[in-house]
């Protein structure tokens, strides 16, 4: 199949075009970078011609609420309009486990914006919810300290390794679409209180994790149910203990 990612130069996108790559399919890493702006259109004609599939993992740079609604209110638009004119076959996107309960929070307004668009515009499609990165507790981290002392919920969370996403949005990215959201996670439950715990002793980072359950996660209130993945979901294999204590994640 002939595949455009957008983000193809960030975390997931990067790993997902070398996997599809590897499967033998002509990919392209749409970003910026390569001349494909999808917030002002810019080379996205270009990138989808004659493609089969669209993947977007591509991500706001800006976390303010004006600013994350614009990125994907704007792309989602831009990317759906253009994809309707080269004829897609297949939509996939990333998003967020809990979209749909975290609406207090500006990012996750936003996230839900996205969804509907890509639910209304027509185009065949499979949105995957996956749980939080391995690769993002350190931002989980620094949004959440507040005078040298990181506020976390002991609510439940179910992390999973990039790695894990990538295989799981391979599969997806290969099969037929499924005209809904499917779920994806790590392969255990544990209190985001006590993830931030074992992040910051291996990080050897000194400030003292407070376990606050009215701490909100991105403006978000939580509870053990609102980041994790239905039964149903997809599980990865990769825990979070075996992938910090590689050196080459501790950074």
């Amino acid at each position: 199949m002939k595949i455009t990612v957008i983000g193809g130069t960030g975390l997931i996108g990067s790993k997902l075009v070398n996997s599809l790559k590897n499967l033998g399919h002509e990919v392209f890493a749409a970003s910026p970078n390569s001349g494909v702006n999808t917030l002002t259109g810019e080379g996205l004609d270009r990138a989808l011609e004659n493609v089969d599939v669209v993947v977007d993992v591509a991500n706001s740079p800006s976390f303010a609420d004006d600013d994350v609604m614009n990125f994907f209110k704007t792309s989602g638009e831009n990317l759906m309009a253009a994809e309707k004119k080269a004829g897609v076959n297949h939509h996939i996107a990333l998003s967020v486990v809990g979209t749909e309960r975290l609406q207090e929070s500006g990012y996750f307004r936003a996230k839900q914006v996205q969804e509907n668009i890509i639910k209304n515009a027509g185009i065949p499609y499979t949105i995957v919810h996956s749980t939080q990165f391995f690769e993002f507790v350190g931002g989980i981290v620094h949004s959440s300290t507040v005078d040298g002392k990181i506020l976390v919920s002991p609510a439940l969370i179910q992390p999973i390794a990039s790695d894990d996403v990538v295989k799981s949005m391979t599969e997806v990215t290969i099969g037929e679409p499924k005209n809904t959201i499917v779920e994806i996670g790590g392969p255990e439950k544990i209190k985001l209180s006590d993830l931030v715990k074992k992040y910051t002793t291996i990080m050897k980072n000194t400030d003292e994790v407070v376990s606050k359950p009215d701490a909100t996660y991105f403006g978000a209130p939580l509870n053990d149910s609102t980041l994790i993945p239905d039964n149903d979901a997809t599980l990865g294999t990769i825990r979070y203990d075996e992938w910090i204590s590689n050196p080459d994640n501790q950074r």
